[in-house]
């Protein structure tokens, strides 16, 4: 799904507040984080819910949330080698030296399952369940993942990790 660049600072400032507060973010919230006037925020918005990106929550303490495809939006975009190469992995704090071919969002509405799977060129050595990682930022998005290896798959190229925290800058 091919995103405009201010439907890409619109998702990325979403995700990034609805992160932090837990809640919902109001348009004019969005406007001044992306420094946009509050009517562009309201029109982007109403493209982006029909593209089942964000929901809209009605009521005093309402506002907008990503939905599951805002996350994979966000990087959906395929990585070019270049790229894919630049995407670093941190293991206790160490850079392994592998290349990411992509990240899946599972279960992003549940705050108890939030869970991505990341999927490299090769295996990844010495990870083990278990292990705190870190993985980012993205090419497009500048996306960071932060999690807990739940899941090690069988060929080594495979990880699922319980996430603990994801963050988007609010520029890209």
């Amino acid at each position: 799904m091919d995103l405009t660049d201010s439907q890409q600072e619109i998702l990325s400032a979403l995700i990034s507040g609805y992160q932090s507060t837990e809640s919902p973010m109001t348009g004019e919230e969005l406007a001044d984080a992306v420094d946009k006037h509050p009517g562009t925020i309201r029109n982007q918005m109403q493209t982006l819910k029909a593209l089942d990106l964000v929901e809209g929550i009605p009521g005093p303490r309402g506002g907008y949330k990503p939905t599951t495809g805002a996350y994979e939006a966000m990087d959906a975009q395929s990585f070019d080698e270049e790229e894919a190469e630049s995407l670093t992995l941190a293991r206790d704090y160490d850079r392994v030296d592998v290349t990411v071919n992509g990240i899946d969002f599972l279960g992003v509405n549940d705050p108890e399952e939030c869970r991505a799977r990341i999927t490299f060129e090769a295996s990844v050595p010495d990870v083990e369940v278990g292990d705190p990682i870190v993985i980012g930022p993205t090419p497009k998005s500048g996306l960071v993942v932060a999690g807990e290896v739940v899941e090690i798959g069988a060929s080594g190229d495979e990880l699922v990790i319980d996430i603990v925290r994801l963050e988007a800058p609010l520029e890209t």
